[in-house]
């Protein structure tokens, strides 16, 4: 049985994401945690930074917590900004750009997240 997690996120560092232009990532949860089914990640994108193209068989959803930018899933584009939901279909190409700084949470299935992590 899973038992409660409370976190300041604060604590938690930022770090770079491999692959992408001035992003930058926190898990606050993952399998490592003792959560069953679902992970949680902080982003935060440089005004000007980019994460490329990319897909996977899971899904996200996605709250834009500041800023403004553009993310591309598959083939239409959607202009993003703080109190946006978003989400991202299993197997579609999407792409992210920051026109400000942007933050976003964004919570996927754990089968997404990576060995070291679980």
């Amino acid at each position: 049985m899973s038992r409660p997690v409370v976190k300041d996120v604060d604590s938690i560092p930022f770090q770079p994401v491999p692959q992408a232009e001035k992003t930058y990532i926190k898990w606050v949860f993952s399998p490592k945690d003792g959560v069953p089914n679902f992970s949680m990640r902080i982003f935060r994108v440089e005004a000007g930074g980019h994460i490329p193209e990319h897909s996977h068989p899971w899904e996200h959803e996605i709250l834009v917590l500041k800023g403004r930018g553009k993310i591309r899933i598959g083939d239409q584009e959607f202009e993003v900004k703080e109190g946006n939901a978003i989400y991202v279909p299993p197997d579609l190409p999407h792409e992210y750009f920051a026109y400000e700084e942007i933050l976003f949470l964004c919570m996927i299935p754990n089968e997404g997240v990576p060995p070291e992590l679980k």
